[in-house]
C-alpha cells in the first residue's frame, strides 16, 4: 500500500483514529508520518534486549564465533525483515516473522534456556496432578505406537501400567473425597 500523502513510498504507518466520531484511517510513510509529528515511541529508547540478542547470536556456547544462529538470507516474505536486523533490532517486524525464523529461534532459545520447549513450574497442587496426567498421555501414545509396530508384547505392558496408574489416581481421589 502507498503513503496517502506522498504516493511515493509504501505505507510503513498505519494510524487509525476517532475524530467527531468518525473514524480517520491514515497510511504513510516513514518520512510523511515524521513531518505531521507522528513517530514510534521506541524510536528512540535503547532496547537492550537486541544487544543481549546480538551478542547471542555471534558466539556459541564455548565462546566462539556461530555461524549456526546466523541467516544472512533469511527474509520474512510478509514485511521484509531479515534476520539480521532481527538480531540487530530485537523485534519483529509482523507476526509472520515468528513463522520464518522459526528454525533459527528455537536454536536461539535452546542456546538461552537449554531447550526450545517451555517446562516452566506448576503450582504446587497442581503440579502433582499434572505429571499423573502427562504420564499417562504419554504411555497412551507408546502404547498407541506399539499396537500400530505390532509391538504386542510392549503393547500389554504398558496397557497394564496405564491400568494400574488409573487405579492409583482413582484410589487417590478417593481419598481426596473423605477428608473433605
Amino acid at each position: 500500500m502507498k503513503c496517502q500523502d506522498c504516493d511515493a513510498h509504501d505505507a510503513t504507518v498505519n494510524l487509525t483514529q476517532i475524530v467527531n466520531n468518525e473514524k480517520v484511517v491514515l497510511n504513510l510513510c516513514k518520512d510523511c508520518a515524521a513531518k505531521r509529528g507522528f513517530h514510534s515511541p521506541l524510536d528512540n529508547i535503547p532496547f537492550p534486549l537486541a544487544n543481549f540478542l546480538s551478542g547471542m547470536m555471534e558466539t556459541d556456547v564455548t565462546g566462539e564465533k556461530s555461524t549456526a544462529l546466523t541467516a544472512p538470507d533469511l527474509t520474512c516474505s510478509n514485511c521484509g525483515l531479515s534476520f539480521e536486523e532481527f538480531s540487530r533490532l530485537g523485534r519483529f517486524g509482523c507476526g509472520e516473522c515468528y513463522k520464518t525464523f522459526r528454525e533459527k529461534l528455537q536454536a536461539l532459545l535452546r542456546k538461552i534456556h537449554g531447550s526450545s520447549l517451555h517446562r516452566g513450574k506448576l503450582p504446587p497442587m497442581l503440579s502433582e496432578d499434572a505429571t499423573v496426567i502427562k504420564e499417562q498421555e504419554r504411555l497412551e501414545q507408546e502404547l498407541t505406537h506399539a499396537i500400530d509396530s505390532e509391538d504386542f508384547e510392549r503393547a500389554a505392558d504398558l496397557r497394564d501400567k496405564l491400568k494400574s496408574l488409573k487405579e492409583a489416581d482413582e484410589i487417590a481421589a478417593g481419598k481426596e473425597k473423605e477428608n473433605v
